[in-house]
């Protein structure tokens, strides 16, 4: 099993990481957002960074704290 990280800095890059690894799954927007309880709508405002303010605020504090977020995903297909 292989693990992949990102360093998460933005609402922006948190969404990216969201849509791809979706995409990798190969789910769609629908699908995906089914399996969480969300509407497709907030997922595609997830994924593109234009999700509530508070996320961005939340990072923001995080780093002028000194610490940073990462997403790890543990990748069981290859």
């Amino acid at each position: 099993m292989s693990t992949r990280s990102w360093t998460i800095r933005s609402a922006q890059d948190f969404g990216n990481v969201i849509a791809q690894i979706r995409r990798e799954r190969g789910m769609t927007q629908e699908a995906f957002a089914e399996t969480g309880g969300l509407s497709r709508a907030w997922l595609a405002k997830l994924e593109t960074g234009r999700t509530s303010r508070s996320l961005e605020h939340l990072l923001r504090l995080l780093r002028r704290l000194g610490a940073s977020v990462t997403v790890t995903v543990e990748d069981d297909r290859g």
